[in-house]
């Protein structure tokens, strides 16, 4: 028996207990790790993707249309915020999937939740993608 169980009764350490939170410069790093990961795992969903397209023509139609640096702005925090909340939604899926593989009520109830956050941010960047379109087409 190694004299880590023997100190402990014989137990396996907790992983919270093993498990070293990092500091200063290197929690700055691992923070980045942390999301990159997030951001390869994210890819993977066809959803995210889509979003990305409509990221990137987007920002096309507004340079066509000379969408004001305003505009831009507020087009890439909406979009931020929707890659933000589809992140999200992402992660309460595979934490239902994980927790409750058989169809549920509540597990269904979790995921139409987040799934309605995306679409209210959806509509809230179409909203605003058309409104700069047609300001500058028609009225500019």
């Amino acid at each position: 028996m190694s004299d880590r169980k023997q100190k402990r009764g014989g137990a396996e350490p907790l992983a919270s207990t093993v498990i070293q939170k990092k500091t200063g410069i290197a929690h700055l790093f691992a923070a980045a790790q942390y999301s990159a990961q997030g951001f390869r795992r994210l890819i993977q969903e066809a959803a995210f993707r889509h979003e990305l397209l409509a990221f990137v023509g987007g920002l096309v139609v507004f340079a066509l249309v000379g969408a004001s640096l305003f505009d831009f702005l507020g087009f890439i925090v909406l979009m931020m915020l929707m890659f933000s909340v589809e992140a999200l939604n992402t992660a309460i899926e595979e934490l239902v999937d994980r927790i409750s593989p058989e169809i549920s009520t509540v597990g269904r109830n979790a995921k139409d939740l987040g799934s309605f956050a995306v679409s209210c941010l959806i509509i809230a960047n179409g909203a605003f993608a058309g409104y700069v379109v047609i300001s500058r087409v028609f009225f500019a």
